[in-house]
């Protein structure tokens, strides 16, 4: 499982990064409300079984991480998951608020 398709939808305050497999399925995301231009809360991972031990979970937090540097964007990790990968990665600091 090499880059995944990785798709931000956005209505308002509230948002998600969902990855969807070819061949539709079980889908797998990371939830967020946004609490300013600049700044988001993560506040949920979600990775069904079907994709469990594939590293589908982090990819979608580094994939977050990425398109919150992009945009100049700062997170604030409520999500225990997200947390705790954020605590793994230094590289992080720069976007993720510990």
């Amino acid at each position: 499982m090499a880059d995944l398709d990785i798709q931000l939808e956005e209505t308002g305050s509230k948002g998600r990064y969902v990855y969807r497999p070819e061949g539709g399925g079980d889908e797998a995301e990371i939830t967020f409300s946004r609490v300013s231009p600049t700044r988001i809360i993560v506040d949920h991972t979600g990775v069904p079984d079907s994709m469990r031990g594939q590293g589908v979970g982090a990819k979608l937090a580094a994939h977050v991480v990425a398109d919150a540097r992009a945009k100049g964007e700062k997170i604030i990790p409520l999500c225990p998951f997200f947390k705790a990968q954020a605590q793994r990665h230094e590289e992080w600091r720069d976007v993720v608020e510990l």
